[in-house]
């Protein structure tokens, strides 16, 4: 069965571009104009990503992006913004959304992104679906991890993380007492060029801390250390 990207974008020009790129590197390829028809689809059609633009009619992408995280259909989304607007790039992340990309992009860079989501989804589906395989889990004060299952319990409550915030929390869990800078998150987590955008850390960062952080001005998780980076460790007391 193929993988399905569900492509939402008003401009006709770029629906056609990305539906033929995509299908010619072997994707199914489900499209809307608009944010109310791509929520409907997205519900309906169950697709293995997202592509949303920020700017449609009806609903924009922000709307359609919260929604979906309410409802808690956490399928990846790739967020489109005509925008080099910063705020309107973190506002997009903090809503949910796992990536995001600038008009104009090259077909090639989009497919780039879609395949490096998809990689640690598809990871996921094999490791749920493998009753072989070992459970294992890392333990850190009140948060526990379950990293062949792709979950996180805190205080025994599951997490509700998008795929990059688990990455990010399992990769800082599996680095416990190590600062790790910026960069080393962008390129291990991200795994690709993002230009030394590192806002996307802070923001990702500061999205694990309001769900496991009692006071996210005193985090007892999660640490910044200034100038360098951050690093997670236990509390002193539980």
């Amino acid at each position: 069965m193929k993988t399905k990207i569900l492509v939402v974008d008003d401009e006709q020009p770029i629906v056609t571009l990305l539906k033929y790129n995509l299908e010619q590197a072997g994707y199914e390829v489900i499209t809307a104009m608009d944010g109310e028809e791509g929520k409907r689809l997205a519900e309906l059609e169950s697709p293995d990503i997202i592509i949303l633009d920020l700017m449609l009619p009806k609903l924009d992408g922000m709307e359609v992006c919260k929604m979906l995280r309410q409802e808690k259909i956490m399928i990846p989304i790739l967020m489109l913004t005509a925008k080099d607007d910063e705020f309107e790039k973190i506002l997009g992340l903090e809503l949910g959304a796992d990536d995001y990309m600038v008009k104009p992009f090259s077909p090639r860079e989009v497919i780039a992104r879609v395949k490096a989501i998809l990689r640690r989804t598809q990871a996921q589906t094999e490791t749920v679906n493998d009753n072989t395989v070992e459970v294992t889990q890392i333990k850190i004060g009140n948060l526990t991890i379950y990293p062949e299952k792709y979950e996180a319990y805190f205080k025994d409550q599951l997490l509700e993380l998008t795929l990059k915030e688990f990455e990010l929390l399992h990769y800082l869990a599996q680095n416990k007492g190590c600062v790790l800078t910026r960069d080393q998150l962008l390129s291990s987590v991200w795994n690709y060029d993002f230009a030394g955008d590192t806002r996307i850390v802070d923001v990702h960062i500061s999205h694990l801390r309001e769900k496991i952080e009692k006071d996210t001005k005193k985090p007892v998780y999660i640490k910044t250390v200034r100038g360098l980076g951050y690093k997670i460790e236990g509390p002193k007391q539980e």
